[in-house]
């Protein structure tokens, strides 16, 4: 259990040197990044007085797909994530198709939150200063995964901080809105698509999960670790969303809160601490910096992966014999974001990131639903609600997104094709 069936050891194997707490501080840095600054007011457009439910839709969607990944995580661990489950579970198209959303979507959003730190510390010059992050975070990757989750930390630590300086004033700052006023207009105007759309877009605030299974091969122990660290990652990132929700909605009202183009600095702002808004802006620039090294992480371990397997040029599976790091994935993981930077209208491009998400943790559910009792399958309900909501949240996206992210996959499956008759597989 653990290893490739029916197959010999992995050539080049990753070193195995993190432990709970670094698993943990990955998947926080992954799900508690930018996103958290900018997510809810969407959202609040979406679902209105309802975000709360959206919010505990999005929980739901999330611990389900949590607990399919840990899962098969444990039983795999290896690099690529849903990528590796799809191909042992349902086959290689399967796999492959996982590998590809996630590679192509997550790139893009690699591109995109490099975007986000350059705009909050230099408007104007936020491309320069995004390619000059991509390039420093991939050389700090190339050192070895530790030095990484170290700096997760700090960035974590920091963030964490930063919310917890924005829920305190929202939830005891002027008193603008009183919580029974909030909480008896909801009957006035229930609608359940705009629940749905609320909780798609709330959901990829807790997405970075994944990327505690991604490095499923550089864990210690990943049977107990990688469960465990899942779990707790969740939990701490449910709770800290729902304060911010809460903080957010009594400060700003669901009105309020829907037009804010910089919700968590408005909430601090309404609450009488405007002075604190700039430290709020700091915190999204250093969330944005957390989630892309998280995100470079992930992206560079599923090319790995998939290299292994020709799904991508074996030229990528190398591993560094010193650090024990794909650098070579790395390099061109690095190499692909700073491309889309330079030449790439990333608004219209990651249009189909959301939808591609969504198909990848659609394939880990189906996936977890194959597990026998010994192999640590989860309750059967899990895996089957998981996959209903995917699919489900995935076609309340806009047309636009949906359309492109399908798009998106039909290259990806004529690829794959032409690789195959190629190779003669």
């Amino acid at each position: 259990m653990g290893v490739r069936e029916g197959a010999e050891a992995l050539p080049e194997e990753l070193a195995r040197r993190l432990g709970t707490t670094d698993a943990v501080v990955v998947g926080l840095s992954a799900m508690i990044g930018a996103g958290v600054f900018a997510a809810f007011a969407p959202a609040a457009a979406a679902a209105g007085h309802w975000l709360l439910l959206s919010l505990a839709l999005a929980a739901v969607v999330a611990y389900c797909n949590a607990t399919s990944s840990a899962r098969l995580a444990a039983l795999y661990p290896e690099s690529g994530g849903t990528y590796v489950y799809g191909r042992r579970r349902l086959g290689p198209l399967w796999g492959y198709l996982a590998g590809w959303g996630f590679t192509v979507g997550k790139t893009a959003s690699c591109a995109a939150m490099a975007l986000t730190f350059g705009a909050y510390v230099l408007p104007g010059l936020e491309r320069p200063l995004a390619v000059a992050a991509v390039a420093a975070l991939t050389l700090l990757n190339l050192f070895g995964v530790q030095r990484s989750a170290g700096l997760a930390r700090v960035i974590v630590a920091f963030v964490l901080a930063v919310l917890a300086v924005v829920i305190v004033a929202g939830l005891f700052g002027d008193d603008r809105v009183s919580f029974v006023t909030y909480v008896a207009a909801p009957a006035q105007s229930y609608d359940m698509w705009g629940v749905l759309q609320g909780a798609g877009l709330l959901f990829f605030a807790f997405a970075g999960y994944a990327r505690i299974a991604t490095l499923g091969e550089e864990v210690r122990d990943p049977a107990r670790t990688i469960p465990r660290a899942v779990s707790i990652a969740l939990g701490i990132t449910l709770v800290v969303y729902t304060l911010v929700a809460l903080a957010a909605l009594r400060a700003l009202k669901p009105e309020l809160l829907a037009t804010a183009k910089a919700p968590l600095a408005d909430v601090v702002g309404e609450a009488g601490f405007g002075w604190l808004a700039p430290v709020v802006g700091a915190g999204a620039a250093v969330a944005a910096l957390g989630a892309l090294l998280a995100l470079l992480l992930g992206v560079s371990r599923t090319v790995l992966a998939m290299s292994r397997e020709r799904d991508l040029p074996g030229v990528l599976a190398v591993v560094d014999p010193v650090r024990q790091v794909p650098r070579r994935a790395e390099l061109a993981v690095g190499g692909a974001v700073i491309v889309l930077l330079l030449v790439a209208d990333l608004r219209e491009a990651i249009g189909f990131s959301s939808f591609g998400v969504l198909v990848y943790y659609a394939i880990a559910n189906a996936s977890a639903f194959t597990l026998r009792r010994d192999e640590g399958a989860p309750h059967r309900a899990v895996p089957v609600v998981g996959l209903a909501l995917c699919l489900l949240l995935a076609a309340t996206l806009p047309v636009a997104s949906v359309v492109a992210g399908l798009a998106v996959f039909a290259a990806g499956v004529v690829i794959y094709l032409v690789r195959r008759r190629t190779m003669g597989a």
